[in-house]
């Protein structure tokens, strides 16, 4: 169940943390993992493990904000048959507690960058190739805070992952005639503590912890499966409960 043998998935910014376990968990179900990551070395290093591990899998790094880096990336591994849109940043520094009406367009530009035109790049790439097959898979991994906001700081981070989340939507009601189906998984708050170690906010989840890369790797192989092929257009909060909806 869940067999992913042979299928020739990419997986954009998978050199560390949730990508990483997203790609050791889709190449331990037989795909052949492409590994992309900006750092060509961190992209190697998960690479190198997961062909450790006796699974299959090669870098690719390149700048998905680029379209004709991906394009070139997409054409050099050929078919691809499962894209996981997982790259994404809160801007230079991270996430800030800065109000939008005190930043300027150079600090929200590059927030929307990555975050939905790097979707929008990646799935033009592939989409082609899956519908001449009649199969595909796209998985865009989101956020919280492209569903229901989460607090002052994150207004472009917002707007790129909801806008990715409403681009992935039609994309599959355009698609899904071609075999292909896209979603997307709106996460909560991510870590490996415990309640003992985080305190109120990892209780403050109903099932009292963070997420792990293994939670969102699982759910990634389901979505990417022949056993997925009714559910498509859905966006799936995976948040151990935190989500009103």
């Amino acid at each position: 169940m869940f067999d992913l043998t042979d299928r020739t998935a990419l997986v954009t910014g998978a050199g560390q943390n949730i990508g990483s376990g997203i790609a050791r968990a889709l190449a331990a179900q037989g795909a052949i993992v492409h590994v992309n990551d900006i750092v060509a070395e961190r992209a190697e290093a998960v690479a190198g493990s997961i062909r450790s591990a006796g699974d299959r899998a090669e870098a690719v790094p390149f700048d998905v904000t680029g379209i004709d880096a991906v394009a070139a990336a997409v054409d050099a591994i050929g078919a691809v048959d499962v894209l996981v849109n997982n790259a994404g940043n809160g801007g230079a520094g991270g996430m800030t507690l800065t109000p939008f009406h005190d930043l300027s367009p150079d600090a929200w530009s590059g927030i929307i960058d990555v975050n939905l035109y790097g979707v929008l790049n990646c799935c033009h790439a592939v989409l082609g190739g899956m519908v001449e097959r009649g199969w595909g898979r796209i998985v865009t991994i989101s956020s919280l805070a492209g569903t229901m906001g989460t607090r002052v700081g994150v207004t472009p981070y917002s707007a790129g992952k909801g806008g990715a989340m409403a681009f992935v939507r039609s994309l599959a009601l355009e698609n899904s005639r071609n075999g292909i189906t896209a979603n997307s998984i709106a996460l909560g708050l991510m870590g490996t503590g415990t309640p003992t170690s985080l305190g109120d906010i990892a209780r403050s989840i109903p099932a009292g912890r963070l997420g792990t890369p293994e939670d969102v790797g699982a759910l990634c192989v389901y979505l990417s499966s022949d056993e997925a092929s009714w559910v498509t257009a859905q966006t799936i909060h995976l948040d151990g409960g935190t989500s009103p909806t």
